[in-house]
C-alpha cells in the first residue's frame, strides 16, 4: 500500500465524520519540512473555521495512528477554483474543462500535458491537447490540476 493510500485510509473517515467530503491529499516528504495537505469540500463551501475543525479531527487521528515518522506540517484546505483532481469521478465532473497533468512516466515522450478533458471511461481520460487526443490512464497521473476560468 502506498503512503498516499495509507494516509487516505486513516484520514478519510475523520474528515467524513466531521461532515465534510474528503477531496484528496498530497504528501510531500521533504525531511523536516514535509507537508501533509488535505483537501476538503462541502456543498456550502469551506471557510477557516471548517479547516480548523477538520485539522483538529485529523490531528487527533494522526497522533494515535502515527503514520508519518518525523516532523511534518498538516494543512487543511478547500480544493479552490484551480483544484487538484485525484479520482476518475473527479475528472468526470469536469469534462469540457482544461487541466494540467503530470504523468508518473512518459507517454509519447512527454510527462506534462495541458488540455481539455473530452471523456472519462473505465479509468481512462481522453485529453485533447493542441488538436491531438491522448488516452491517459488515471493510474499513471502523478498530479492533475484544473485550470480556473476567471
Amino acid at each position: 500500500m502506498s503512503k498516499q493510500s495509507q494516509l487516505e485510509k486513516i484520514i478519510r473517515p475523520a474528515v467524513e465524520a466531521a461532515g465534510f467530503e474528503f477531496w484528496g491529499l498530497e504528501y510531500l516528504s521533504q525531511g523536516k519540512h514535509s507537508i501533509l495537505r488535505v483537501f476538503i469540500e462541502h456543498e456550502n463551501g469551506i471557510d477557516v473555521d471548517d479547516c480548523a475543525e477538520v485539522s483538529h479531527q485529523v490531528s487527533g487521528v494522526l497522533d494515535v495512528e502515527d503514520p508519518i515518522s518525523g516532523f511534518y506540517n498538516l494543512e487543511i484546505s478547500s480544493p479552490g477554483m484551480d483544484r487538484p483532481l485525484f479520482t476518475e469521478q473527479q475528472f468526470a465532473q469536469y469534462v469540457g474543462e482544461t487541466v494540467e497533468l503530470r504523468l508518473s512516466f512518459p507517454l509519447n515522450g512527454r510527462r506534462k500535458f495541458k488540455g481539455t478533458i473530452e471523456q472519462v471511461n473505465n479509468g481512462q481520460i481522453e485529453l485533447l491537447v493542441d488538436g491531438e487526443v491522448y488516452d491517459i490512464s488515471v493510474q499513471q497521473i502523478e498530479k492533475a490540476q484544473l485550470i480556473a476560468k476567471y
